[in-house]
């Protein structure tokens, strides 16, 4: 596959039909390890004005997403391999919902896709996370709106405590509740 680099951690692929494979993961994983931010992404789609963003996304266990929704834009997410707990949230921070997904060898929902008003992040519960997001295009920075209540991830400390306080928060809620409300 020929791939087009955008930077360090976004990939285009050349290539008009698109296949991805173990080799192609494990370049993203190499990457992603060398990145500072530790994620990597191909992009399927063929630029970032394209009408639907199909992303193959690479993230490492200690990754930081900041709670976010977005404007007019739902996604879907594919999870390819690893696990993790989706934390939807109100506009305060209060966990309203928690959805375990991983790989089908989890047993876990492999699958969701989720309406564009929902804030949400996730947390990584295996060494790396690899997962397929669908989302409607063209790329607009603008219509991420970030939760103003919630580490903005330019000091590491500050998200990497944020995300141990909400992984006990999430355990904490799935003990008392059903995973999807």
């Amino acid at each position: 596959m020929q791939l087009r680099e955008q930077n360090p951690e976004v990939f285009y692929a050349s290539d008009r039909i698109v296949t991805v494979g173990e080799e192609e993961i494990r370049f993203l994983k190499e990457r992603a390890a060398q990145n500072p931010r530790l994620r990597s992404r191909l992009c399927t789609h063929p630029d970032p004005s394209a009408s639907v963003h199909e992303m193959l996304i690479v993230h490492h266990q200690s990754v930081y997403v900041r709670p976010h929704h977005h404007i007019a834009k739902s996604e879907s997410f594919h999870i390819v391999e690893g696990a993790a707990s989706v934390v939807l949230m109100d506009q305060t921070g209060g966990i309203v919902s928690v959805i375990p997904v991983g790989d089908p060898k989890t047993g876990r929902s492999f699958y969701y896709r989720m309406p564009d008003t929902l804030m949400h992040t996730f947390i990584i519960e295996s060494e790396w996370l690899v997962f397929h997001e669908t989302t409607g295009g063209p790329f607009d920075p603008q219509k991420t709106v970030f939760a103003e209540w919630s580490p903005d991830g330019t000091n590491d400390k500050q998200a990497q405590h944020y995300l141990a306080d909400l992984s006990s928060r999430a355990r904490a809620f799935l003990e008392t509740r059903s995973p999807i409300q």
